[in-house]
């Protein structure tokens, strides 16, 4: 029977934060700065979609889920002036109050760069309820600065986007994940 002192990857009984459990990250090729940019133009391009009813009322804010995509994997291509600017595009788009998802995206930005060593740890599914209470703070901050400027009460339906940004957390990293990884074989194509 083996000791629990004897296993290298045990400290008083307790397992290691270096153990190959927590190491087995995947290694990516690091983004080019044309592959950031228009998946930040196609989740803008999917944000502001006409939808309608049920649809409009789940739809989550692909920006901000590629802005924390990018800030947790690649924090070195994402910037609060990134974040800012995609904001105001997205405020222009929506007829908003200016600056107010400028706003909301660079605090995420922030989360993203305060959180991304402790986000990368979990697998995908672990992450995801972490990222919707993200994307959770992002909308708060967005229906108060809504609610201070004398906008209309949209209703507690409006949270419903976190969950569901939450829910397809995975699959779009999934998605955004796929051209960053390296070939078993050189010589394929």
């Amino acid at each position: 029977m083996k000791h629990p002192e004897s296993d290298p990857r045990t400290i008083d009984g307790r397992k290691k934060i270096n153990s190959p459990k927590y190491l087995e990250q995947e290694i990516l090729l690091p983004a080019k700065g044309g592959y950031v940019f228009l998946s930040l133009i196609a989740a803008l391009i999917l944000n502001l979609l006409p939808l309608q009813d049920i649809v409009l009322l789940l739809r989550p804010d692909f920006v901000a889920i590629t802005l924390l995509y990018w800030g947790i994997n690649q924090p070195q291509r994402m910037s609060m002036s990134q974040a800012f600017c995609i904001g105001l595009l997205m405020d222009v788009g929506n007829t908003t109050l200016l600056g107010q998802h400028a706003l909301a995206y660079c605090i995420i930005v922030y989360f993203a760069a305060v959180f991304h060593r402790r986000l990368r740890i979990f697998n995908l599914l672990q992450q995801a309820p972490q990222v919707g209470f993200i994307l959770f703070v992002m909308q708060m901050i967005i229906f108060l600065i809504g609610l201070l400027s004398g906008s209309f009460f949209p209703g507690w339906y409006f949270f419903l986007a976190s969950g569901t940004g939450a829910l397809l957390w995975a699959p779009i990293s999934f998605l955004l994940t796929r051209p960053l990884r390296l070939k078993s074989d050189p010589n394929a194509l």
